[in-house]
């Protein structure tokens, strides 16, 4: 466990995912999600005075903590971007292709969940933004005061999976016609209201607040494109490991993963000329979905939703 601004901060998977990377003394390695740098930590300590480790985070808080580190620690730097751009920073630093590992961990960390000012919990009432990086884009007050009603519905429902997601937009709608939102608080009520099946346990603003986060971050647009461009910059034999939280993320991976270990050929159309390589796999997948283990989920519940998956790059 770390602390972080006063926020418990327990890294999910922590080993298994360190271990997963095969991390070798000498290597280059990516840390993909900082977070507070729970796995960065445990990636160092296994480098010798030869290794390398980049780390990519949006956030500014957790920026602040990687500067801290990489200022104890010369073999780690720390850089303000989305994983999405990974491609451009490896290929800025010259170590495209001579990766060895790249780690992650997807989601929201405690941290941001628990601080209201972030806005991304409706259990603690706070401006509503969600953004990772506040300084880019828009926040998700802007977006649910400004958008139409289908946009609105189909954020809820297609990042949400939320099976209520148009009348909760109508919802949305026809309140900010009388006064815009400006509260997590404010708009986690409007939400309630408007969901006419709660589910046991689940506050019915829950799925709505998942769809807005996803959406205001691109996230999973992000992950798509940030794992394209980690096979990329791996070398071969370099490890790819993913953590991911819900179901529209670990699904993405699943299939990035399992497309690759099939060749390029299974996907081209039928009765054309294809060059032998195109049938070579260009990963294999390491083991099964992983999940946290019984002890895990006793120290930090939120760890419940956890999949990791790891590949490595073959060619």
């Amino acid at each position: 466990m770390t602390i972080d601004s006063g926020f418990n901060h327990i890294t999910v998977l922590l080993d298994e995912a360190v271990e997963a990377l095969a991390v070798r003394p000498d290597g280059c390695y990516l840390d993909g999600t900082f977070g507070r740098g729970g796995h960065s930590r445990l990636i160092l300590s296994k480098l010798g005075p030869g290794g390398r480790l980049l780390g990519f985070d949006k956030d500014p808080q957790a920026i602040a903590t990687g500067q801290a580190l990489a200022a104890e620690d010369g073999r780690f730097v720390v850089v303000q971007r989305s994983f999405a751009e990974l491609g451009s920073e490896v290929a800025e630093r010259g170590l495209a292709g001579k990766v060895s590992g790249v780690l992650l961990d997807l989601g929201v960390s405690s941290p941001q969940l628990d601080d209201p000012e972030r806005g991304f919990s409706f259990l603690n009432d706070g401006p509503l933004d969600m953004r990772m990086d506040p300084s880019r884009g828009i926040s998700a007050a802007e977006f649910v005061n400004t958008a139409p009603v289908e946009e609105i519905a189909r954020v809820f429902k297609e990042y949400g999976e939320e099976r209520f997601s148009g009348r909760m937009a109508r919802a949305v709608v026809e309140r900010r016609d009388i006064k815009p939102f400006e509260r997590t608080g404010d708009l986690a009520e409007v939400l309630k209201v408007a969901n006419p099946a709660w589910e046991k346990g689940k506050n019915p603003a829950t799925r709505a607040f998942q769809g807005l986060r996803i959406h205001v971050n691109n996230e999973l647009g992000d992950l798509e494109v940030g794992l394209e461009a980690a096979l990329e910059a791996l070398e071969i034999g370099g490890r790819l490991v993913v953590i991911s939280f819900h179901s529209l993320e670990d699904r993405i991976v699943k299939l990035f993963m399992r497309k690759l270990t099939k060749g390029e050929a299974d996907n081209l159309p039928r009765n054309l000329p294809v060059r032998f390589e195109a049938f070579v796999p260009k990963i294999k997948i390491h083991g099964k979905a992983q999940f946290a283990s019984e002890a895990e989920l006793k120290a930090n519940p939120r760890a419940r939703s956890a999949v990791m998956r790891v590949a490595e790059k073959l060619r």
